[in-house]
């Protein structure tokens, strides 16, 4: 069984403690930009650059295919990790069609 809300934050305050006494180094990272918006064309471009059907492509971002077609169309707009998603397939389409085709590990 997991551990409860108290159980949680108690560690929470034990490392945030640890950390202002030296006792523990977090790690720096550099936070990723806002990502732009991306209109319904693109989204449609992008999918036909990758060759694929909207069932496949949504299959590939794991998305109901009504949802991207709704992005296609412009009834919806993504959001959250799936607008990440489309901004990393729109920077290197390739990539992500070879992350989607990676087995999964045994």
């Amino acid at each position: 069984m997991g551990k409860s809300f108290g159980e949680d934050l108690i560690e929470a305050m034990q490392e945030v403690l640890a950390h202002a006494q030296g006792k523990l180094t977090l790690q720096e990272v550099v936070l990723p930009t806002q990502v732009r918006k991306i209109e319904p064309a693109e989204i449609k471009r992008l999918r036909d650059k990758l060759n694929l059907s909207q069932a496949m492509f949504a299959a590939i971002l794991n998305v109901p295919t009504v949802t991207a077609i709704s992005w296609e169309k412009g009834r919806r707009k993504p959001t959250g990790a799936a607008l990440r998603l489309l901004d990393l397939a729109r920077k290197d389409p390739q990539r992500v069609l070879e992350l989607a085709h990676r087995p999964e590990p045994t």
